[in-house]
């Protein structure tokens, strides 16, 4: 585990250690996507990890799918996260905003427009979401356009501006969980007909225009995406040709010289030996359900450069101390998972040593 601890560069910058802090919804920002008044001290208590990735953040409008998440498409946005990312570089950690459009997974009274969503495909994904009114179905969304695809790849542009701008050391490109992004790769989502529908090239055209874009307007070393290959979530289903979906992409992307490629995905070796062989920059791997035990086996193996934690730093802001102790870990309380004030988000205890233990 004693690698876990060292230096490593991930795209322009040296990272004092090889664990990442995964994106997590939050919901705690403010209705108009600002990120609420607590968020600063949330990330900066756990700014000990190498990286911290953000919650999904919408780059528009039509890209909000939950209530109260946050922004980077406003002033007000980049104001609010200029306080987090001042907050995380005092404590000496970097952060990377993560870049969400939910697609599909959207209804209209969760977002300031209150219109439909937007998706490769008029498809919902038969799924209920939650709002201010209580569970709801989520209704069909509206098939983008091909000008519209275009439009949505230039959102994800200046969103990625807005979020250097707010002093983000680079932003990821959210392309799991079956939010838009992956909504392009799978055919029960993707019924279209033109440059982006169809062939394995065309469903994986998205991404890659996202990410080319991004990497244009803010450096590819600051440029990073997360995938989460054949994850069932949220109705999407990549069939048969997933995987060879994904050495396409895996290719291509690795063409751009990203900072980091992110992956998301338990079990299914075979797969991530695919990807490995393929991305030849970093790769940080997050298995959903890791043990404590399994801390740090990827990186030994060489399988993955970093590890990404969710729940454990989520309830541990000393989650590094910890682990170099072998000191035991708070239990997350999923009923604070999402919304509500400081409990369950900046209130989990560290250890009495904190303040006297260096990371």
């Amino acid at each position: 585990m004693s690698a876990l601890f060292t230096p490593v560069r991930v795209g322009r910058y040296t990272l004092k250690n090889h664990l990442v802090m995964a994106p997590m919804t939050r919901s705690r920002a403010s209705l108009d996507g600002t990120p609420g008044e607590l968020a600063a001290e949330y990330y900066a208590q756990r700014a000990s990890v190498g990286l911290i990735v953000t919650e999904g953040t919408q780059p528009s409008d039509d890209g909000q799918g939950y209530l109260a998440t946050p922004g980077i498409y406003t002033e007000a946005h980049v104001d609010g996260w200029k306080n987090v990312t001042a907050a995380v570089h005092e404590r000496g950690g970097r952060i990377f905003i993560q870049l969400m459009h939910a697609g599909r997974m959207s209804h209209p009274d969760n977002t300031p427009h209150h219109r439909q969503g937007v998706a490769p495909s008029a498809i919902a994904p038969g799924v209920p979401m939650f709002t201010l009114k209580g569970m709801q179905d989520i209704p069909a969304p509206r098939a983008l356009t091909t000008a519209e695809v275009r439009q949505t790849v230039d959102d994800f542009r200046f969103a990625a501006r807005q979020a250097i701008a707010a002093g983000a050391d680079g932003v990821e490109i959210h392309g799991a969980n079956g939010y838009l992004v992956q909504q392009f790769f799978a055919p029960n989502a993707n019924t279209r007909t033109d440059k982006y529908g169809g062939s394995i090239d065309n469903r994986a055209r998205f991404a890659i225009e996202v990410a080319t874009a991004i990497a244009g307007e803010i450096g590819a070393d600051r440029t990073a995406i997360r995938l989460s290959p054949g994850t069932p979530l949220w109705g999407i289903d990549e069939g048969a040709e997933g995987p060879a979906l994904y050495r396409h992409l895996v290719t291509e992307l690795d063409k751009l010289g990203l900072a980091y490629l992110h992956v998301s995905l338990q079990g299914n070796e075979p797969q991530l030996a695919d990807i490995r062989e393929r991305w030849r920059g970093t790769l940080i791997l997050n298995r959903p359900g890791r043990t404590r035990e399994a801390v740090g086996a990827d990186v030994a193996s060489g399988l993955a450069d970093l590890e990404a934690y969710g729940q454990m730093v989520l309830a541990n802001p000393d989650f590094v101390t910890r682990l170099k102790l072998g000191a035991p870990m708070n239990d997350a309380l999923p009923n604070a998972f999402f919304g509500g004030d400081g409990r369950g988000y900046i209130d989990y205890p560290a250890l009495a040593l904190t303040d006297t233990v260096t990371s």
